[in-house]
């Protein structure tokens, strides 16, 4: 009953060679489990509880009295009415307190900007490290992954969401220390495709330009700062490299003029010129995104490099914010489900390499794969992993992997191959 549905749809080989194979490699993944450092766990909590009351009474100082911090009601109330800061965006229950808005608001006054320190170490502790702790058996953490959950074809994981770790600032890199090795004669390896997405959008867009820069090798954010700024490449500043990566996950991301002048704070004309300048340079780019956007609109749906589909309605909405999710998707999938797709045939490869050996995957997590390696076999090892990566699939432009080692998945460094 389902081979014909899967033959007339053309998704029979990603059935059968990918998504099934996978089955056991996430068992695999599942049973062996990542060891983990329960005191280092109940430290943090404890330090950030501590950071918790601390905070709170700053809080209540520069508010005049105390309140319920949790509550947006009171918050309001202490903001807008009794601080009477400007008011920003509203919502149902009135004017928002969330993040951004608390941000704008951190340059005027002190209370925001602790409002948002006492954020970020509640959700640290409470969905981070009081949630680990109670996850622990036998000193390890045994994560679900899920094969279909995620509307591109992405991996996601749960209890915990490893994915979910947040590593965009100090306080939330250091979750990943707990993360360890757990064996005196083994080492954690992370093996992580450099710039995937980016490569990936080279190779379904067939642009020049894109194409060209990584095949040289070159940093692909400074040769989109030199075609956009219209500079040398040894003459393109930190501020313009800064730029230009900005706007090139944006573009993978359907970001609009608005989006990138908020993210860069810059003028909506200056973004719009951002994006017209890369355009220019990256013809091939704006083509494969309007050719997605018809295909869409037309059939219904997008398809990945493995012909892995994800139905796309809401082209015929009312809505303008249903019609540019729509299209936002468009453009997304295709790149960020083939780099799924990608990343399922080489955990399948390494699982198939590794297989039965003292070597084991242990976490997948966005672009990486980490494994823990006995010592003993680290060169080797590691020289396997990066060819199996960087040869899984054939791509117009070259798959690059990085190598990093160390006894936790925060303190990783650069494994030179020998």
């Amino acid at each position: 009953v389902l081979l014909p549905l899967l033959k007339e749809k053309h998704v029979d080989l990603l059935f059968f060679n990918v998504e099934m194979p996978l089955v056991e490699v996430l068992s695999d993944m599942e049973r062996e489990g990542v060891n983990v450092n329960l005191d280092y766990l109940k430290k943090q909590s404890k330090t950030m509880g501590q950071q918790l009351e601390n905070v709170s009474k700053d809080i209540y100082s520069l508010a005049g009295e105390e309140f319920n911090i949790n509550s947006p009601k009171q918050l309001q109330n202490i903001l807008y009415e009794k601080l009477k800061l400007p008011a920003g965006k509203r919502t149902k229950t009135g004017i928002s307190t969330d993040e951004s808005v608390l941000n704008k608001l951190a340059g005027l006054h002190e209370l925001p900007k602790r409002l948002l320190e006492y954020r970020e170490l509640n959700k640290l502790k409470t969905a981070y490290y009081d949630s680990f702790i109670g996850l622990v058996k036998g000193a390890k953490i045994y994560a679900r992954f899920n094969q279909t959950v995620t509307t591109t074809g992405r991996l996601s994981s749960s209890e915990p969401n490893l994915q979910n770790i947040p590593i965009k600032t100090e306080l939330g890199k250091e979750i990943r220390r707990a993360f360890i090795v757990g064996d005196k004669n083994a080492v954690l390896l992370s093996a992580d495709y450099s710039q995937i997405e980016l490569r990936i959008l080279a190779h379904l867009s067939d642009d020049a330009n894109l194409i060209d820069a990584f095949q040289k090798g070159e940093d692909v954010h400074r040769f989109t700062a030199a075609l956009i700024f219209d500079r040398d490449l040894k003459d393109v500043t930190y501020e313009m490299r800064s730029a230009a990566k900005t706007v090139n996950f944006g573009i993978i991301y359907g970001m609009s003029s608005f989006g990138l002048a908020q993210d860069m704070n810059i003028s909506l004309g200056e973004a719009q010129k951002f994006i017209d300048a890369y355009f220019e340079r990256y013809s091939g780019v704006k083509k494969f995104i309007n050719n997605m956007i018809a295909q869409a609109n037309d059939k219904g749906f997008v398809t990945t490099f493995l012909k892995r589909r994800r139905y796309i309605p809401g082209f015929t909405s009312s809505d303008k914010h249903v019609r540019g999710f729509s299209e936002r998707a468009a453009v997304n999938t295709p790149v960020q489900g083939s780099a799924a797709d990608l990343m399922k045939l080489a955990m399948i490869a390494c699982h198939n390499t590794f297989k039965d050996t003292d070597v084991k995957m242990i976490i997948q997590v966005h672009d990486e794969l980490v494994f823990k390696v006995p010592k003993k076999k680290l060169n080797e090892t590691a020289n396997k992993i990066k060819k199996i990566m960087e040869t899984v699939v054939d791509l117009k432009v070259p798959l690059k992997v990085d190598i990093e080692t160390g006894d936790n998945w925060l303190d990783m460094e650069n494994y030179k191959i020998k």
